[in-house]
């Protein structure tokens, strides 16, 4: 059995938060950024596209090496088949009971007040299908990819645990770690390459993009978490503060906007994503962990108080957001006066309805997938 810290980790909790509610942010940018989204402002707003295109570079990368650490952890304490059926509940629950009360009333906006969905009538069975499956599953498809990460985990976890230990992974540096995840982008960015040459109809299919292709671009950093837990060489590489994945960091996304602005979707655009992405995210893991050991491993009822509410403000923040950028900004002429009206409006309304469904047991049960205690 791998030994355990006996010391809560509070940055990890916080940081794992914080990545959530980045999610209000991140999508209230996008409606003033220059990407095409549900609904956008007039005119795009430069340091908008550049904090949205920030934030999207590196954000779920980190989100899922921390669940990797965790999702280890209790596979440590409970049986397989327990652990199995814990997680699955917990992220599952949480997804199928928002379809129904958040994203199809969210279809419903976007298809009467909007242009997204454009004519319905005249559309395929197949493509109301797949319009249906990208605009239902929305933005819950990271609850999706932890499905799919912990189902394979299910048995990875296993090997892991059972794997003899060959190695302390004391000689493991910046520069090896680097390396292994490159192959990995490589790997995945040929995976994509070969389908858009001989299944290029899948690549527009959202079941296969949420259910295949991101499972298999966040599994590296799923399975890192996981190692960062089991061999305390990792963890500490990834925690002790390297002034060149700093640098690296900010490179790797001059890179991402380069990429972005120059490359086309029918040439390498999103092979050289696929690259930019995973070393910007890698390198930002330990960005990240390292300021957050520093400032955030300290114990505070207000960051416990985030830390319970982030995901249940992530679930609610993206019709919010969607209705304010249909009713709201277009009545508000200054894009930078929009973006934090729209923080107010959307993190004001999420943490409102937060309060409320913790008074209803049945909302606590269907967005946390936890029963009531008695």
């Amino acid at each position: 059995m791998t030994k355990q810290s006996g010391q809560r980790e509070y940055f990890f909790d916080s940081i794992r938060a914080y990545l959530m509610l980045l999610g209000v942010p991140f999508h209230v940018s996008l409606i003033y950024s220059s990407q095409s989204w549900s609904v956008n402002s007039p005119h795009a707003s430069e340091w908008l596209t550049l904090l949205n295109d920030f934030i999207h570079a590196f954000r779920m990368q980190v989100f899922f090496v921390i669940s990797g650490y965790f999702s280890y952890m209790l596979f440590l304490r409970y049986s397989p088949q327990y652990w199995l059926k814990v997680r699955l509940e917990r992220v599952g629950i949480p997804m199928l009971a928002a379809v129904p009360l958040l994203t199809l009333p969210q279809f419903f906006m976007l298809k009467a007040w909007t242009a997204k969905i454009g004519d319905w009538s005249q559309l395929t069975f197949y493509q109301k299908f797949n319009a249906l499956s990208w605009d239902l599953i929305s933005h819950l498809w990271f609850l999706l990819v932890l499905v799919m990460l912990t189902i394979t985990g299910a048995w990875l976890f296993k090997k892991l645990r059972d794997g003899r230990q060959l190695t302390d992974y004391s000689e493991l540096n910046w520069t090896r770690l680097t390396l292994a995840i490159l192959l990995c982008s490589v790997i995945w960015g040929a995976i994509r390459r070969l389908l858009f040459i001989f299944e290029p109809q899948l690549l527009s299919n959202a079941l296969f993009n949420f259910v295949v292709m991101q499972t298999l671009f966040f599994l590296p950093f799923f399975i890192l978490g996981a190692m960062a837990w089991k061999y305390p060489a990792i963890k500490a590489l990834l925690i002790k503060p390297v002034p060149w994945t700093f640098i690296g960091s900010a490179l790797a996304f001059v890179a991402y906007i380069a990429n972005q602005t120059w490359s086309k979707g029918e040439g390498w655009l999103y092979e050289i994503d696929a690259v930019v992405s995973m070393m910007m995210g890698l390198w930002m893991v330990n960005v990240v962990f390292s300021l957050g050991h520093r400032l955030l491993n300290s114990h505070s009822p207000r960051v416990t108080y985030l830390v319970n509410a982030s995901l249940f403000i992530y679930l609610v923040h993206h019709p919010l957001t969607i209705l304010y950028g249909i009713f709201l900004v277009p009545h508000i002429g200054s894009n930078t006066l929009g973006f934090f009206a729209g923080l107010v409006f959307v993190f004001g309304i999420a943490f409102m309805l937060y309060e409320i469904h913790l008074r209803i047991p049945l909302l606590r049960f269907l967005f946390s997938g936890k029963l009531p205690q008695k």
